[in-house]
């Protein structure tokens, strides 16, 4: 089968042979004994033209049976029905502007579609592919796939961070904007961290590999629409919901209008030219491939347009905990001592054994230390999944689990993550933290709900008491929050919710997460640290550290199945009303095909709308 610009190229061109030969030529008909449908003989112009239209409607039939086999009826019939009339009545201009429109129709598809995912495309176009490392001081250009953890890279003004590293010398201003959304390029010293596919400002820099290109934010994201381009939408034809009315109405307005002209076959034809559904087709695959675009554009990858589908009819909200509800960070919360210590001496001797320790903890327990009360330490000793010790001050202290710490103390339900010090061999008490919610966590929630959520749940495994106080601190309730699961509980979970609560969405971050991701209905992760298996689990990621891109993802989704939903039935209203028009008979079958083509480049720019910002407060949860 032709590939499609090209099926319109030869439409195109059969035409142009056609006019030459009637309107400049004035070639003669052949077969001039031959009459039929009133018309005697038959011109070059008709057969190269009836040629073409065989073709297609062969096709067209080939798709259609394998599409009632699979048990979908759909609205092909009817473009086939208008194809064959024309023919049959020997009105192979019309029947040209039929073609015309079908495969001119299908190009204006593939422009829209083009048009609609090119920030998609700008990803693949702008993948870095070799970058300058460093050797013994000098310059060697490699490829990114190269690169190993460790190597030292020049990053060049004006040149793109080939992976995730970090600066070890210079300084610079970085265009995060492909990736973060921020307008305003950051500021990066020595220390900090560069992700992937940043531009570098007006001086050069030189860090440290820290990912593999593989693993760097950049060709994560790239690895994500690559995926996407393999395993291409299966778009639902929006229109095949109403196939058979349609089909039924077209017929029967077809049948009339040919009743009404003493059964003049003409009639039925003419009506049959406007009643082709090729708008009706276009109308939902533009809309939902411009609203994957949208969704690009607010830093989410969404990998199929049935997606955006799901997202508007969401019922319920499946949240994981930490990293996701959480910032996957932890602040002290008490700090309980035992007799005859203090508590600011316990936390200051506990932060200054931890100040090496690139624990979770450990870094959270010294960020959240006044600085000047974290001592030097000596002697140094770590015991792999047990604890530190150390001396400070010329006190020997320890940090980590009760049975590291003091073997032999009677056991502490601390109800929280905690560690416990021991201070010259005596229990001096236990530090507790709290996982830090995210700012935005409280608004997204409120909006989910107001953007139709009934039910949002927390699934996590981590203990109930803590659980219960993120589900407060979020506004989660506390009868949707499940708590001390394993991955294997969270997949129960989402597939016991009962049928009038789905579709679920489940959001997560973590490798724990990827069975719980594909397991719901829409699974999104939260990808800003780069390629996990949560991110190739999911149906659509988002790729900056913000969970209100939630309510971005279900009021897009809404927003398009809006637009497509509105383009279908215009394109339906439209259609029919031409239909009842053609029934009279003053719509000839060459006039009734150009008004086709004005009715597909209606439904094109009106499916186009898909791309706008929604701004109704049912589809953001905004409040007006």
């Amino acid at each position: 089968m032709l590939k499609r610009q090209w099926k319109f190229l030869v439409v195109i061109a059969a035409g142009i042979v056609g006019a030459i030969l009637d309107f400049i030529l004035h070639i003669q008909p052949i077969f001039t004994n031959f009459t039929f449908m009133g018309k005697t003989g038959i011109t070059y112009s008709e057969i190269i033209i009836d040629i073409i239209g065989i073709y297609t409607a062969i096709n067209m039939a080939i798709e259609m049976i394998g599409d009632i086999r699979r048990g979908r009826w759909g609205v092909d019939v009817l473009a086939i029905i208008a194809i064959v009339s024309t023919m049959i009545i020997r009105d192979y201009w019309a029947a040209w502007m039929i073609l015309v429109m079908f495969t001119g129709g299908e190009s204006l598809e593939d422009y829209a579609t083009s048009q609609a995912d090119k920030e998609l495309r700008s990803l693949l176009n702008n993948t870095p592919r070799k970058a300058n490392k460093l050797v013994d001081g000098k310059v060697t250009e490699v490829n990114v796939d190269d690169l190993q953890i460790g190597d030292m890279v020049l990053v060049k003004p004006g040149g793109q961070v080939p992976v995730d590293g970090k600066i070890v010398k210079g300084t610079s201003s970085f265009d995060q904007s492909s990736l973060t959304g921020e307008s305003v390029p950051i500021n990066k010293k020595p220390g900090d961290d560069l992700m992937s596919g940043s531009i570098n400002g007006d001086a050069a820099v030189e860090m440290k590999v820290t990912k593999l290109a593989k693993d760097s934010e950049y060709q994560s994201i790239v690895a994500l629409v690559k995926s996407s381009e393999a395993q291409p939408a299966k778009f639902v034809k929006m229109a095949d919901r109403y196939a058979v009315p349609f089909t039924i109405i077209s017929l029967i307005i077809g049948i009339i209008a040919m009743a009404m002209g003493g059964w003049n076959f003409t009639r039925f034809a003419e009506v049959m030219v406007v009643a082709s559904p090729c708008p009706l087709l276009i109308a939902a695959p533009v809309a939902l491939v411009s609203g994957m675009s949208s969704m690009s554009r607010h830093h989410i990858i969404v990998k199929s347009g049935p997606t955006l589908e799901k997202l508007s009819r969401a019922k319920t909200f499946a949240f994981d905990k930490t990293g996701t509800l959480t910032q996957n960070k932890l602040e002290v919360s008490e700090v309980i001592t035992a007799d005859g210590f203090d508590k600011d001496e316990v936390q200051s001797l506990a932060a200054s054994v931890e100040q090496q320790s690139s624990h979770i903890i450990a870094a959270s327990l010294v960020a959240d230390t006044d600085k000047n009360k974290i001592k030097p330490v000596s002697n140094l000793r770590e015991t792999t999944a047990q604890g530190v010790e150390g001396d400070v001050e010329g006190k020997t202290v320890k940090v980590g689990k009760l049975s590291f710490v003091a073997p032999e103390h009677e056991k502490i339900d601390a109800g929280a993550t905690a560690v416990y010090v021991s201070i010259n061999g005596e229990f001096a008490g236990y530090i507790t933290f709290k996982d830090v919610i995210r700012p935005e966590t409280p608004e997204t929630i409120v909006r989910l709900r107001r953007q139709g959520a009934k039910q949002i749940m927390m699934l996590t495994g981590d203990h109930k008491n803590i659980a219960d106080q993120i589900a407060r601190a979020a506004g989660i309730n506390n009868d949707e929050v499940r708590a001390d699961l394993l991955p294997k509980q969270k997949i129960e979970a989402i597939k016991n919710v009962p049928k009038d609560l789905r579709p679920v969405v489940m959001i997560g971050d973590g490798v724990n997460d990827a069975p719980s991701l594909t397991a719901a209905d829409v699974g999104i992760a939260m990808g800003a640290k780069g390629a996990t298996a949560a991110s190739e689990s999911a149906d659509a990621v988002i790729m900056v550290n913000d969970i209100s891109k939630v309510n971005d993802a279900v009021a897009i989704g809404k927003h398009t199945m809006k637009v497509a939903n509105i383009d279908v039935l215009t394109a339906i209203s439209i259609v029919i009303i031409l239909e009842i028009i053609a029934a009279t008979g003053i719509i000839p079958a060459f006039l009734g095909a150009i008004l086709q083509e004005v009715v597909d480049l209606i439904t094109i720019c009106l499916a186009l709308l898909a791309k706008t910002e929604p701004k109704n407060p049912e589809q953001t949860g905004i409040e007006k």
